[in-house]
């Protein structure tokens, strides 16, 4: 069973929600950088983490659909700009660059969002479903989340 909330209110509470996290993250104080130079070997590895993540979660198998596939590859891709943007707020000092990176965080999560739901709406409600063939009750591209930049 699906919950209907207007394309308007969805959008606004995905926003307001996702401006709220970013506004966290962009206040949180830089690390400081002591002489071994430990924060960038910190961003360094972080930011090649995500880098990985992001290249391993864009190879997917062609399913027949282009639209599916490239909804598939571009979320994380997308998703590997958000964990990159945290990195930056968490390790970066240059003003213009941490509020960008927020914007980015705001902005791509909303564009996750909207790929999700341009493929899901080909999908069929499961409350129509009662065992016809074909039909599954599994959501199209479920198992890739949206995450906060600030849930690690």
């Amino acid at each position: 069973m699906r919950v209907a909330l207007s394309r308007r209110t969805g959008f606004g509470v995905a926003y307001a929600a996702l401006a709220a996290l970013a506004a966290l993250a962009w206040g949180a104080a830089p690390p400081a950088t002591n002489a071994t130079g430990d924060s960038e070997a910190a961003f360094l590895a972080e930011n090649d983490a995500a880098m990985a993540k992001m290249m391993k979660d864009m190879v997917v198998a062609p399913s027949g659909d282009v639209d599916r596939d490239f909804a598939a590859m571009m979320i994380p891709h997308h998703q590997g700009a958000v964990d990159m943007a945290a990195i930056e707020l968490r390790f970066g000092h240059n003003e213009q660059l941490r509020r960008i990176s927020q914007e980015i965080i705001v902005e791509q999560q909303q564009e996750i969002v909207a790929m999700r739901r341009a493929v899901d709406a080909v999908s069929v409600d499961i409350s129509t479903c009662s065992g016809k063939p074909g039909c599954t009750s599994a959501p199209i591209l479920g198992s890739m989340e949206v995450t906060s930049p600030l849930s690690r």
